[in-house]
């Protein structure tokens, strides 16, 4: 029993961005806590733009990445919900339906073509928000 929770605690300290994503998490739980479900995605936005302001999160909105194909750069790109500390792509979501695999395709082709590691998806559209964090 020991050994077994040894090996998760050492695994769980690799965890990668883990408080920036707790950070992250957490401010959208705020919106979330105050918003409530039910909104279009572009409420939590902007509201969630105003928690990153307000708690020093560095970001960028809509950011613009470039896709490329066999070394040539294709005509379109594609725009993140947010870019946040440099490093992490994240999506927003308001679906009653939950997240699907397609968000999850979406945002690992994101980070594929981005060259980020690591990727959150928020659903802010349930009583209780939802979100995966990953890896890629």
């Amino acid at each position: 029993m020991a050994l077994f929770l040894q090996i998760n605690l050492s695994r769980m300290e690799n965890i990668i961005y883990k408080s920036e994503v707790y950070e992250i998490v957490g401010l959208c739980m705020e919106v979330h806590r105050v918003l409530g479900h039910g909104f279009l995605e572009i409420v939590y936005k902007d509201a969630l733009e105003i928690e990153f302001l307000d708690n020093h999160v560095s970001y960028e909105r809509e950011k613009e990445f470039q896709i490329n194909y066999k070394g040539h750069r294709l005509a379109r790109s594609f725009h993140s919900d947010f870019f946040v500390m440099e490093k992490i792509i994240l999506e927003i979501k308001s679906t009653k339906e939950g997240l699907s695999n397609e968000y999850v395709t979406q945002t690992l082709n994101y980070l594929k073509a981005s060259g980020c590691k690591l990727g959150i998806i928020i659903n802010f559209g349930k009583s209780s928000l939802e979100y995966k964090r990953l890896i890629f």
